[in-house]
């Protein structure tokens, strides 16, 4: 099923507008509330409640929000009354998660057409939690670039991490060979984890808590046959960032990586490369082809993004 339709409550866009916050689109359709790419899927809501799944994984994706049909329409699903929304599973942290010492994981640049995916684990154990709240730590899509880079040169002294960094062509490799991106991400973080919990050692961490990407089954069914990360307790959140230090203190470090690819990729190409994976993107990209050579999107972006072929149009009118 490529397409998908459900007929939502303005209330469960604004929802799913937060939780797609890292791959939105800064390009619009007439009429939509928001457009967002998450791994091999377009999702676009209408302010008429309407949101159109599109894509490989569109039924998957629907999934989440409402019951799928054959047919490709769906109906929302049905959620006890509540003002937050966290999805509740098994593995969700309990309420005094923020005084616990805890290993956190986030990942950035999922939803980048340029720059690499950057994933960071954090240890902060309870008696750094003030600390870290006073250096101004918190999640990292409320600071700005310069912010981003003060705070991580404070904080990459202080907490011990790991920071991974799966460049263009490793991530272009693996896609070609039909990894998703989500047992990419799954992959990093579980490699992230198992360095922090190594450096710590022989000390533990009360829990572990891994910025959510996916429902727990399908995150861990990602890892098998992997050496998988061990800790006391597990729990995977949506806005992890949010309820504990570790986590935020790994978005900001995971963006301070992605903002110094990103500079790194801009001095190879001999422009400003801007992130998302809107229009200004495309014309970004046509202009490195016209420049480099088509052979260049294999270094500088994630090929199998919408953005290959429209940067191909834009060339074949500009530069042609």
């Amino acid at each position: 099923m490529s397409n998908v339709v459900l007929q939502l409550s303005l209330s469960q866009i604004e929802a799913m507008k937060k939780h797609y916050f890292k791959s939105l689109s800064d390009k619009n359709p007439p009429g939509s509330i928001f457009t967002a790419k998450p791994a091999q899927c377009t999702v676009t809501a209408y302010k008429s409640g309407k949101v159109l799944f599109q894509g490989a994984s569109a039924a998957a994706e629907a999934q989440q929000w409402g019951s799928v049909s054959a047919s490709g329409t769906g109906k929302p699903v049905k959620k006890p009354a509540s003002t937050s929304s966290v999805k509740i599973h098994s593995y969700s942290p309990p309420s005094n998660i923020g005084q616990l010492s805890v290993i956190g994981s986030d990942e950035v640049g999922t939803g980048d057409y340029f720059g690499p995916i950057t994933v960071a684990a954090v240890y902060v154990n309870s008696d750094q939690i003030a600390l870290l709240k006073e250096l101004g730590v918190k999640d990292s899509k409320f600071l700005n670039d310069s912010q981003i880079v003060s705070i991580a040169s404070q904080i990459k002294h202080i907490v011990p991490y790991s920071l991974l960094i799966c460049a263009n062509p490793k991530y272009n490799d693996m896609q070609a060979k039909g990894m998703s991106q989500g047992k990419m991400k799954a992959l990093l973080h579980n490699q992230a984890l198992k360095n922090v919990i190594g450096k710590i050692l022989p000390e533990e961490a009360d829990a572990v808590l891994i910025d959510q990407f996916a429902q727990p089954g399908v995150f861990f069914n990602y890892l098998k046959g992997q050496e998988l990360f061990k800790s006391k307790q597990v729990y995977l959140s949506t806005k992890a960032e949010s309820i504990h230090m570790s986590v935020a203190a790994a978005s900001i470090l995971a963006r301070y990586a992605f903002v110094k690819q990103f500079d790194k990729l801009s001095e190879a190409a001999g422009f400003k490369i801007p992130k998302g994976a809107g229009g200004a993107v495309d014309e970004a990209a046509a202009r490195l082809i016209h420049e480099r050579g088509l052979e260049a999107l294999y270094e500088f972006t994630k090929v199998h993004f919408a953005n290959t072929e429209k940067a191909k149009g834009l060339y074949n009118k500009k530069y042609k």
